[in-house]
């Protein structure tokens, strides 16, 4: 099993392989539009304007099951995340991401990349998950975590 093999759907609610980023380093985030950590989203922008054009993706996925913080449909999010953050990156369909109905991508991040002491639950909004240009995953950042403190890992990667 790969990351490639897992197919989602984008907030327009059409069916995607995620093959479709095969040689690009992916940062996968879990997102909410109504979240304390949901200025994020700035920093998050800013890393996909910097190294885009080096095939690196910031892929969100907002989640709602973190104090129902992200209700909206998809057509809200888009609207919110546009407005407000100038989000140009791709968006996805509100998926959970722990527990029995977790995505299977999620299931599979979490796995791969345990959280502090083996937890493999997603604590909060904003988890982060850095994927290889080989489909790996190799770091799982906290959602506490701001992406320009991810900057160094990504560049250490597009650099390989």
């Amino acid at each position: 099993m790969s990351i490639y093999d897992f197919n989602v759907n984008t907030l327009k609610g059409q069916e995607l392989n995620m093959s479709a980023y095969k040689g690009k380093v992916m940062l996968i985030v879990n997102t909410a539009s109504k979240c304390g950590l949901t200025p994020q989203y700035k920093g998050l922008q800013e890393l996909y304007d910097k190294f885009n054009q080096q095939s690196f993706e910031v892929l969100g996925f907002p989640s709602n099951q973190f104090a129902h913080q992200e209700p909206g449909t998809s057509d809200d999010i888009a609207e919110f995340c546009q407005m407000n953050y100038g989000v140009s990156f791709p968006m996805f369909e509100k998926l959970n991401v722990n527990g029995e109905e977790a995505h299977p991508l999620f299931k599979y991040l979490t796995n791969k990349a345990p959280g502090i002491l083996g937890s493999k639950a997603i604590k909060w909004n904003f988890t982060k998950f850095l994927v290889d240009q080989e489909g790996r995953v190799v770091k799982r950042y906290s959602p506490k975590t701001t992406p320009d403190k991810i900057e160094a890992d990504i560049a250490k990667l597009l650099d390989q």
